[in-house]
């Protein structure tokens, strides 16, 4: 895509949904980032019905360390490796209250030394927490900017690159969401809905038609999880 193609592109989904937001359901940032890392390999859908009762009962680090491991495996056992994520969240709980006075940091850096944080983790949280103009790059991020031409690369940290050098204000703090949103609901991975794509005009797959149904990478590839 060309720059003019790039502005046009995000101009349109951006009219779609002036405001996008993450789906996972949070109250204070806390709740973000616990949810955030809940959300490795699962859906929001998922991670959202495990934490609603999680989240009535505890809002602070010291209150999920007062739970327990195996308290918060009871809540969060139809989530995928829920074993490890446990681990990871009363791990990064107690960094929490014994490092950083039971506050999230801000700096990405900093929050990727946290059990169970890694980049994408990180990336979420700065971004929906501090406003930072950072992206985020899960499946749907992945496939769309190499589906469209957006900005392809081999790998996640390459594809985010390719974003943050090629997106310019006043696109980049929401385009992660943008492309999230956008490929969980039209560009699906395996029968993107090209008939009803408000940018199918300025996107280069050349499979693209109103009837695609072209099989491309399945959301369980290697940039699912941090």
């Amino acid at each position: 895509m060309t720059a003019a193609e790039i502005d046009g592109f995000f101009r349109i989904l951006a009219a779609q949904r002036p405001e996008p937001e993450t789906e996972l359901a949070y109250g204070n940032g806390y709740q973000l980032l616990v949810a955030v890392v809940l959300s490795a390999q699962a859906t929001d859908v998922g991670v959202n019905r495990a934490t609603r009762r999680l989240f009535e009962q505890v809002t602070t680090p010291q209150q999920m360390l007062d739970l327990g491991e195996d308290g918060l495996k009871s809540h969060i056992r139809t989530i995928g490796l829920f074993n490890a994520k446990a681990k990871n969240v009363i791990a990064l709980s107690r960094r929490l209250v014994e490092e950083f006075g039971g506050e999230v940091p801000r700096e990405r850096a900093v929050l990727e030394t946290l059990p169970g944080v890694g980049r994408k983790t990180a990336n979420v949280v700065v971004n929906v927490l501090f406003g930072e103009e950072t992206c985020a790059v899960d499946t749907h991020v992945f496939r769309l900017a190499n589906r469209t031409g957006l900005a392809p690369g081999k790998t996640p940290l390459a594809v985010e690159n390719g974003i943050m050098k090629r997106v310019k204000p006043p696109w980049r703090r929401h385009a992660h969401h943008w492309l999230i949103l956008h490929g969980r609901y039209v560009c699906t991975a395996r029968s993107p809905k090209c008939g009803a794509c408000a940018v199918a005009s300025l996107c280069q797959f050349k499979a693209k038609g109103p009837a695609s149904s072209a099989v491309v990478q399945p959301d369980n590839g290697p940039m699912a999880a941090d």
